[in-house]
């Protein structure tokens, strides 16, 4: 497999970053790299610099042993993706950690509190990327070469996605463009509804910039703009109180329109052979590298969290062999009650204890292994309990190794936007919208996903098997370990209350009712204290 690397080792310029991450100064390591005197010269140079603001998003910075962008103890731990990963799964049914870094158990729990350092890492590092952005933008500017066009509408699309978690995790949100420059100030700080505004404009502004559908991954092209705009209006009543249902319908249309397939093997979307060059369901992804971008981030960490020696061995499943089996992440039980799908052929029925992989299950998106123990026993407990995830793997769909094979690092990218998350928005926007011809459309497209989950028509579904419940559970059987959940569960109504439990929510061995107020996190006492703009007023319940 030869994947298209986009080069990552470039500093856009010596700036301070405009957000409140305790002004950070991003300096050059290296006084060879490109700067903002000589970014014009060459659009060659701002492909480069464009780079680094992808790369924000899932490595801690350029170079090793000291290349990260925001310091810490341990430069991996605290990415954009890892810190996203952690906030939206291992907060809800689909993972625990048994880790005892400070945070994790908040996390597992759901009892954080503004001092939660992976709270404040995801805060500090969607800042930076914005910064970034919004630096690179100000550089192009006068800049009329039609790649540097394009260039600058991907910088926005980065920007608006940036914004989109912000808002989803944090409501409000500190809010800069380029227009307000890079340097030392105070930023005013966005509301969710005037972010929401702001990223529907951005993204529909730079729609006729952006490369058409699958013109060069994995740059974002116009597809990735509209699946956004399609992921925002689907959580537009949680972030504003108006449904948007039938925009969701829209953006996912032209999506499904524009030439993309489902892949035939599920699997492939979380193989070393995903990315878009060999994959015609990846839409955008985080791409990884096992000799070019190097770190313990994105499908690395998954896969490397959620081995284990005895329970899932390297040499049957995930691939890698070196510095492997962390034995962290896990799922819960009321996850499994959920993927053995009910209308499956396993019923009601015990599942074998001697069949530890569910290979009996006729759903082949089920990628898990029983452990010593299907129950949890306690929070902290060893990752020997639980169920084994073994979803993402180093190795190519068809078991192969590829060609940038790394025995630590994976080549697998992460998948921000595929193609059966386009008609899994479309079904639910049809069902919520209600009326006979709507609940079909919905149901033929839940069935796509479903003959390429069984291999035929064994698994699909009629009108009345479909209800918010089910849609809820069957995007858990098609997304699960995507950082997904949590959004997903806050949409329905079931992250915190008591309408759902799950093992060791609220901190009880049965689950126990949570705060509505937990539905966003709060700002981190950190940044809340640093910027006089917050008048010292964090989210509602905290």
């Amino acid at each position: 497999m030869n994947k298209k690397i986009l080069i990552f080792g470039i500093i856009l310029s010596a700036l301070m970053v405009s957000s409140c991450v305790k002004d950070l100064d991003v300096v050059p390591q290296d006084p060879t790299k490109i700067l903002a005197g000589n970014l014009g010269d060459d659009p060659l140079y701002m492909q480069q610099a464009l780079g680094k603001i992808y790369a924000s998003f899932i490595i801690s910075g350029q170079g090793a042993n000291g290349g990260d962008d925001i310091a810490a103890s341990d430069g991996n731990f605290f990415t954009t993706m890892r810190a996203l990963w952690n906030l939206q799964e291992i907060t809800t049914d689909e993972a625990i950690c048994a880790w005892g870094d400070v945070g994790i158990a908040d996390l597992n729990t759901q009892t954080w509190s503004p001092s939660n350092p992976f709270l404040t890492a995801l805060y500090q590092r969607l800042a930076l990327s914005i910064t970034y952005a919004n630096d690179f933008i100000k550089n192009a500017e006068g800049n009329t070469s039609p790649d540097v066009t394009r260039y600058v509408a991907e910088a926005r699309f980065l920007r608006a996605l940036a914004y989109s978690w912000a808002i989803d995790l944090f409501g409000q949100f500190p809010f800069t463009t380029e227009a307000d420059g890079v340097g030392k100030f105070f930023p005013q700080i966005g509301t969710r509804q005037e972010i929401f505004n702001y990223i529907e404009t951005e993204l529909k502004d730079i729609e006729n910039d952006l490369g058409a559908p699958r013109y060069s991954y994995p740059q974002a092209d116009q597809a990735a703009a509209w699946m956004l705009l399609a992921r925002l209006y689907l959580n537009a009543e949680v972030y504003t109180g108006t449904q948007r249902w039938e925009d969701v319908v829209t953006y996912t249309g032209q999506v499904i329109g524009a030439g993309y397939t489902l892949a035939s093997d599920y699997r492939q979307n979380f193989s070393a052979d995903n990315d878009g060059n060999h994959n015609p369901e990846m839409i955008f992804a985080w791409e990884q590298d096992g000799i070019n971008t190097q770190g313990y981030v994105g499908t690395t960490f998954i896969i490397e969290s959620s081995s284990d020696a005895r329970y899932i061995r390297a040499e049957d499943f995930h691939g890698l062999t070196s510095n492997t089996n962390w034995n962290g992440n896990r799922a819960r039980i009321q996850f499994l009650d959920l993927v053995i799908d009910t209308l499956a052929t396993y019923g009601n029925v015990a599942i074998p204890a001697s069949d530890s992989t569910f290979s009996q299950s006729p759903d082949k998106r089920i990628f898990l292994k029983q452990k010593k123990a299907l129950n949890i026993p306690s929070p902290a407990a060893s990752g020997d309990y639980g169920i084994g995830v073994y979803k993402f793997t180093a190795r190519n769909h068809d078991s192969s190794l590829p060609a940038n094979y790394n025995t630590a690092y994976a080549c697998t990218d992460f998948p921000v936007f595929r193609l059966a998350d386009a008609y899994m928005m479309r079904a639910e926007a049809l069902y919520r919208m209600g009326g006979t011809a709507n609940i079909e459309a919905a149901v033929n497209d839940i069935n796509l996903i479903r003959e390429r989950a069984y291999g035929n028509q064994d698994g699909n579904i009629t009108a009345d098997d479909l209800d918010l419940d089910f849609l809820m559970a069957e995007r858990a059987r098609e997304f699960y370990y995507e950082a997904q959940r949590r959004t997903d569960l806050v949409r329905f109504g079931k992250f915190t209350g008591g309408d759902y439990l799950w093992q060791w929510k609220g901190g009880a061995y049965t689950g126990a009712a949570t705060s509505e107020h937990l539905n966003i996190f709060p700002i981190p006492g950190d940044e809340l204290s640093a910027n006089p703009n917050y008048n010292g007023i964090n989210n509602p319940g905290y």
